[in-house]
């Protein structure tokens, strides 16, 4: 592995001292019939749990072949209930250190395994609509798309190993492409759709990519620039095109057709070496700090991850999720496909980027059961909708990247009948999913907490110095288990620095977050640990200052950071939006409305109108639409020291 050694991926997933050990159920006995060795399994994915009930009804199998299948198929099928007041959720000692349930258990699958699976199970069933292309693919199809493309790629020369590149939008064949990359034993290394062609090139010079799937045209990013830069790259990565203007270029279907005419011996061949801890996934970080970092994600990782995520919102065969979050994204990608094939059921992506009237007309037409999105997105959508909109189908979904606000929540339970929205937190490195609420906890919890602990996973609260805190204290959360990434590639140096294990040889990620535990478990994430605001020895939160100026009637949007200052060593800086149509309070009003309901010391030192008085009215972002908040940092300091230059 470059960069990273095997046994150190390895060493990272695998079970650690004083946490439960894996499930691996044994799959020598079908070593000499490669393409079936997973069969087994199928006891894995449907076994029941603490958090778990049946869902399946017994398969009966057709011969002695598909007895195999019957074990994996009853792993799966799991359905969660509310958590008991004995759950491992309890924080230890009354310190803020919490274990996630034990049941279910892990499955040790590939990719290629659970699609192979689920399509025993479900072949003839609709799995993915895009309704934009007109694609409605049922796990056959999909099934058999991955293959032959997975055969095409084999020819091409791509290894167990290599880098394939995709950066397209929400396709039908960026699900195939996801799936055969996986089922040779390569990597898909998944560029955001929002790089410059600056930032497109740096993640496939540094990953090395040999291919990469694209289009010309990503919703209304012009894609041209970044390819006429490739094109003059001595060892760029081979251009296949995905669909659009295709013109100078091999295309998707070009493999698709070359492949159907080959023999899949080699395939088999190639997938009969695939096994669970291998990394099949380079994920750039958003990164609200210098150059995104590429975690690398196993199979292992988001094969568990996606059960559990589809086990909380009580997924089933019969439900059909509106995913308009993107596939280069983990909402997108762990969160919608993978939750929904985990579950055998179907997924909708209404366009090629996010579309308003797209995924309104998705949610009605094809009977929508679940909706994700980030809360801008439901904002959006209750914004555009006509005032008669209402879905009598939607029950459930995940909101996460944000709080959201209760008007947003009595909108979403309202308008859409998502009675059972799910809130949730998760990073990348993490697979992604850390906490999740359960669809029957309270309103309260599901708007004010991410929820609690995903099963076989372990979360801890430290102070700067690495110490544990008393439950109930705001710190860094660190996380622990199965799910956590097997390092960043090629970069051990910044691995190190969120990777580390304890005197008891748990290997915890500091995630950066900030966050506190209740006394019953749940999650509330308060901040960015790096934000934190340090005045005089004093640790100010950025959050409640946002929230506080944004309750202000001529305030649209705030951004809090801290400003280097000779005597406190820092203070609080307000980048503030002024509301359309609304008169722009003076400083004092804006410092008296913050003391008002927080202490003195965190009003705003210093106020910045952003697009007013010389203030840039743009707000650097991260792919996934956090604010770089080291850079408007800079930036306020920058201000300070031009004005205090002028006054002299």
């Amino acid at each position: 592995m470059n960069g990273y050694s095997q046994e150190a991926a390895r060493s990272h997933n695998f079970s650690q001292p004083g946490r439960p050990a894996m499930t691996r159920v044994a799959l020598e006995p079908f070593a000499k019939a490669p393409h079936l060795r997973y069969v087994s399994l199928l006891d894995s994915l449907n076994t029941t749990g603490r958090e778990t009930t049946t869902r399946f009804a017994s398969v009966k199998p057709k011969s002695s072949r598909h007895k195999k299948h019957t074990s994996l198929v009853n792993t799966m099928a799991a359905q969660p209930v509310t958590a008991p007041a004995s759950e491992p959720f309890a924080p230890t000692q009354r310190l803020s250190i919490l274990h996630g349930p034990r049941d279910p258990p892990l499955v040790d699958l590939s990719l290629g395994e659970l699609l192979e699976l689920q399509t025993y199970q479900h072949g003839t069933k609709e799995c993915l609509v895009i309704p934009w292309t007109g694609a409605r693919w049922t796990y056959n199809e999909l099934n058999q798309q991955s293959l032959l493309l997975a055969q095409a790629l084999l020819k091409m020369g791509i290894k167990a190993g290599d880098r394939v590149g995709v950066m397209a939008g929400n396709c039908e064949q960026y699900a195939a492409i996801f799936f055969a990359v996986s089922r040779i034993g390569a990597i898909l290394v998944i560029l955001n759709n929002t790089y410059t062609p600056s930032e497109a090139m740096y993640a496939v010079q540094f990953s090395k990519c040999k291919i990469l799937f694209t289009t010309k045209q990503i919703g209304r990013l012009d894609n041209r620039r970044f390819l006429e830069q490739l094109a003059n790259e001595v060892n760029g990565p081979k251009i296949v095109m995905i669909r659009g203007d295709t013109s100078g270029y091999e295309t998707y279907d070009d493999l698709i057709k070359s492949s159907s005419r080959q023999s899949p011996r080699e395939l088999h061949l190639a997938m009969s070496k695939v096994v669970p801890h291998q990394v099949c996934n380079l994920q750039f970080t958003s990164g609200t700090t210098g150059r995104p970092k590429a975690a690398m994600l196993t199979h292992h990782n988001v094969v568990n991850n996606a059960r559990f995520i589809g086990d909380r919102m009580r997924l089933t065969p019969d439900d059909c999720l509106c995913c308009p979050p993107p596939l280069f994204h983990c909402f997108g990608l762990v969160l919608g496909m993978l939750s929904v094939i985990t579950h055998g059921a179907k997924i909708v992506y209404p366009a090629e980027v996010f579309d308003v009237q797209a995924t309104l007309k998705a949610v009605i037409e094809e009977n929508c059961t679940a909706l994700h999105g980030v809360p801008a997105m439901f904002d959006s959508l209750f914004q555009a909708a006509p005032d008669d909109f209402k879905s009598s189908k939607i029950r459930t979904g995940i909101v996460a990247g944000a709080p959201v606000p209760r008007y947003l929540m009595e909108l979403m339970v309202n308008r859409l009948g998502m009675r059972e929205f799910t809130s949730s937190y998760g990073l990348t490195e993490a697979s992604p999913t850390c906490f999740n609420a359960f669809t029957d906890d309270a309103l309260g919890k599901r708007l004010t907490t991410v929820g609690t602990l995903m099963p076989h996973a372990s979360a801890k609260i430290v102070d700067r110095d690495g110490n544990v805190v008393p439950l109930g204290e705001r710190g860094e959360l660190c996380m622990a288990g199965y799910q956590l990434q097997a390092g960043y590639w090629n970069n051990s140096e910044k691995t190190n620095e969120v990777m580390v294990r304890d005197s008891a040889g748990v290997l915890w990620l500091h995630t950066g977050d900030e966050a506190v535990f209740s006394e019953d478990g749940y999650c509330t994430i308060t901040g960015r640990f790096k934000d934190i605001i340090i005045r005089g020895g004093e640790n100010i939160y950025p959050l409640e200052i946002e929230e506080r100026l944004m309750a202000h009637p001529s305030i649209s949007q705030a951004i809090v950071v801290g400003l280097k200052d000779e005597h406190y060593g820092e203070v609080v800086g307000a980048f503030v939006q002024r509301a359309e149509n609304s008169e722009k309070p003076t400083f004092l009003e804006l410092k008296d409305w913050v003391r008002q309901r927080l202490g003195g010391h965190k009003s705003p030192a210093h106020v910045f109108w952003l697009g007013e008085d010389g203030v840039p009215g743009n707000v650097p972002l991260t792919g996934s639409g956090k604010v770089r908040k080291f850079e408007m940092a800079k930036l306020g300091d920058e201000l300070l020291k031009k004005s205090r230059s002028a006054k002299l």
